[in-house]
């Protein structure tokens, strides 16, 4: 399977998927993403759709985005039942961001997908323009030290994963079953360079990432 739209969505359709949620990582977006009143949230490359499905029941309506139509049939069927969630085939990297709802999002998730983004800076500072006054952007990784040295590509080292808290005046670092979880709030400047990341080797698109670590 290759890093594009056409192999992600052939690997979903052939049944594949990724890592669960955990309950730990459950349990943090309870403590840490209560929705204020008719709250809002976006689950960027959502996979087969389990983090958009759940984020309902803590009191949000849901979009949940994947750039491959396999996950995103996959997700309308296994998940009939999150009837709070709307699912767009789109690549937040590439994409016209028309589509995603224009009053913003009280909580923006991306949930093992943000290694796979080439430019993770431009990408943070347009999903950070759609926060709402509050909100929080949430990001779920693997990291380096956790992940065997073949699947070093799904994973983040400690550098990389504190590049992505820059332009942010607020960051919470979690750590939960071998992966790191990033909250982050209050956007203000960013810079206009990612800082020491090295150059992606095979990455064309964005998706869930695929792990079992």
């Amino acid at each position: 399977m290759g890093f594009t739209r056409k192999g992600w969505s052939r690997h979903y359709t052939d049944g594949h998927g990724f890592r669960p949620l955990g309950d730990e990582e459950k349990t943090l977006l309870i403590e840490h993403a209560t929705p204020p009143a008719r709250g809002r949230a976006l689950d960027a490359c959502c996979g087969t759709g389990e983090l958009a499905a759940f984020l309902p029941s803590l009191g949000y309506a849901v979009d949940g985005t994947d750039f491959a139509d396999g996950a995103l049939t996959r997700a309308s069927t296994e998940r009939a039942e999150a009837q709070a969630v709307r699912w767009l085939c789109l690549d937040i990297e590439h994409d016209d961001l028309a589509d995603l709802a224009e009053d913003g999002y009280d909580l923006i998730t991306l949930r093992l997908s943000i290694a796979f983004i080439h430019d993770r800076a431009r990408v943070l500072r347009h999903l950070a323009a759609r926060l709402r006054q509050g909100g929080a952007l949430v990001l779920i990784t693997p990291l380096v030290a956790n992940t065997p040295a073949e699947r070093r590509h799904i994973a983040l080292d400690e550098d990389e994963l504190e590049a992505l808290a820059d332009g942010f005046h607020s960051a919470e670092r979690f750590d939960v079953e071998g992966l790191a979880v990033l909250i982050l709030r209050e956007p203000g400047a960013f810079s206009t360079e990612e800082k020491d990341r090295p150059e992606p080797q095979t990455v064309f698109g964005v998706a869930a990432v695929v792990t079992n670590t």
